[in-house]
C-alpha cells in the first residue's frame, strides 16, 4: 500500500534535471591536447525527492546523460517542515561544512549555485546556507546532500523517542 501511494506521488510530480556544472580536462599527448569531460546533475521533483549524478564521458552531452543515469539511481527522500527544513543542520563533505538553517517565509534560497540546484530541486523554497571550508562546487553539492539526508521531521523524532512532542509556538 505504501508502495503504491510513492509510485503515485512520483508520477504526478515529474522530475526536473539541472545540470550544475560541466568540468573540462585535459590530457597532453604527442599531437596535441585531448579534452575529457564530466558533468554534474541535480536531479529532483520539488516535493522532497532529490539526488545527485556525475558522468564522465569523452562529449559534453554524453557526460550530462550519464550523469543524468547516476542522478535518477540515487534518488534520496527529504523531510520538509512546508516550504523551509524542519530544523539547522550541518552537511560536511571532504573539506567543506555547509550549514543550512530554516527560514521564514518570503526570505528565499540563500545559496551558492551548486547548493541552490540541490535545495530548489528537493522542494526547499526558504533556507539560509553558509560554506565553511573548501567551496570546490563537487564538495559543496555532496555536503548539501549530506546535510539534507541529516534532516528529521517532528513525527520522526516522536517515533525515535517513543514520546509526543509539542507543537513550537511561532510568532
Amino acid at each position: 500500500m505504501a508502495d503504491e501511494v510513492k509510485i503515485a506521488a512520483q508520477q504526478e510530480k515529474p522530475f526536473e534535471e539541472n545540470v550544475i556544472k560541466v568540468f573540462r580536462c585535459a590530457k597532453v599527448v604527442k599531437g596535441g591536447r585531448r579534452f575529457g569531460f564530466a558533468a554534474m546533475v541535480a536531479v529532483g521533483n520539488c516535493d522532497g525527492t532529490v539526488g545527485i549524478g556525475y558522468g564522465k564521458a569523452k562529449e559534453v552531452p554524453m557526460a550530462v546523460e550519464k550523469a543524468m543515469k547516476d542522478a535518477r539511481k540515487s534518488l534520496n527522500e527529504i523531510s520538509l517542515d512546508g516550504l523551509t527544513i524542519p530544523h539547522q543542520v550541518i552537511g560536511r563533505f571532504g573539506a567543506t561544512k555547509i550549514t543550512l538553517i530554516p527560514a521564514s517565509p518570503g526570505t528565499g534560497v540563500i545559496a551558492g549555485s551548486g547548493a541552490r540546484a540541490v535545495l530548489e530541486l528537493a522542494g526547499v523554497h526558504n533556507v539560509l546556507t553558509k560554506v565553511y571550508g573548501s567551496t570546490t562546487i563537487k564538495n559543496v553539492v555532496k555536503a548539501t546532500l549530506d546535510g539534507l539526508l541529516k534532516l528529521r521531521g517532528r513525527d520522526e523524532i516522536a517515533a525515535l523517542r517513543g514520546v509526543e512532542i509539542e507543537p513550537v509556538k511561532r510568532w
